[in-house]
């Protein structure tokens, strides 16, 4: 008998196509598309009828997977023939989960439409929750008697309350998370970059890489996980420690600081620059990446300007 049963002859599980679509969450025309693009393995022919495996079922859940965690199809396919032709694939998956682990301790939180609003001043603001869930600091939470929220990053929401409360508005705060996002994905990309180079060129260098590679990637992964964080922690703390006190020096001079221009300034970029920096951080982000390289090169002149006048007066003093 063929269905969500078992054949007589074999004892294991048999599908029919509707079947198979039933319990991989695929849809038939979606089963028959990876058939022709060699993703799935050909039923097996019983009189006028195509038959399904577990194999195939498992096949499914793996495509799934590989597609949720940002996968081609093409590149799926070159997963499974590897696999396919003996290669092996346990290595690959476990890089794969490795990479789409969580880079953070952090845990998920839930909290309440009321309960969200109450933190920001209690009157509701729908704009604001609007671009909270289009920039993934909110995600909503459906079916629901009561509006509700997952929280990705805790410590993420509870920044934006506390600055709430020292009075930034949230427009300000969602821009600048904004700019900060950008910047951020800059970082992560260089160090992507870096490691790859330097570290996990010899495990990837096969495509797709060998099952024991990917082991070893897989591991390595494990071990430098930790690293970009740390790196960034303590040149934030570098940075903020010497920036900080700039920024008193400056406000409590009695001299007063040039006033703050309100308006932006068209300035012409080269086409080729334009294109360098949207490869890098996306067009979306472009703006904010080269504000960003801008006043940072401006912070350094600055600071090796206040570096040489402390040497200097340090020189003259002791010539004195």
């Amino acid at each position: 008998m063929v269905g969500a049963g078992l054949s007589e002859e074999s004892a294991q599980p048999e599908y029919r196509i509707e079947d198979l679509a039933h319990h991989s969450g695929a849809t038939v025309r979606t089963i028959r598309a990876y058939q022709d693009r060699g993703l799935l393995p050909r039923p097996e022919r019983r009189g006028r009828s195509n038959v399904y495996g577990d194999a195939h079922l498992a096949r499914l859940r793996q495509i799934a997977d590989l597609l949720d965690r940002g996968y081609t199809l093409a590149s799926i396919k070159e997963l499974l023939d590897a696999w396919d032709t003996g290669r092996g694939l346990g290595g690959v998956l476990g890089l794969v989960a490795e990479v789409h682990g969580p880079w953070t301790d952090e845990e998920a939180d839930r909290i309440s439409r009321a309960e969200l609003d109450a933190r920001f001043g209690g009157t509701p603001d729908e704009d604001a929750v609007r671009e909270a869930v289009e920039l993934g600091v909110l995600e909503r939470l459906p079916g629901r008697e009561t509006e509700e929220y997952l929280v990705p990053s805790p410590q993420e929401l509870a920044v934006a309350v506390e600055l709430y409360a020292a009075g930034v508005p949230l427009a300000a705060i969602t821009g600048h998370l904004r700019e900060l996002r950008g910047q951020v994905e800059h970082i992560a990309s260089r160090f992507l970059e870096f490691t790859t180079e330097y570290v996990f060129a010899r495990y990837l260098e096969h495509r797709p890489p060998t099952d024991a590679d990917a082991a070893e990637a897989a591991t390595m992964v494990r071990r430098l996980r930790p690293l970009a964080q740390q790196t960034v922690d303590a040149e934030l703390a570098r940075a903020m420690r010497l920036l900080a006190t700039r920024h008193l020096q400056i406000h409590l001079s009695p001299e007063l600081p040039p006033a703050k221009e309100e308006e932006s300034r068209a300035v012409p970029l080269p086409a080729a620059t334009i294109r360098a920096v949207q490869g890098l951080v996306g067009a979306e982000s472009a703006a904010a990446f080269v504000a960003a390289a801008t006043e940072r090169e401006i912070h350094k002149r600055t600071l090796d300007v206040l570096t040489e006048r402390h040497l200097k007066t340090g020189e003259t003093t002791q010539k004195n």
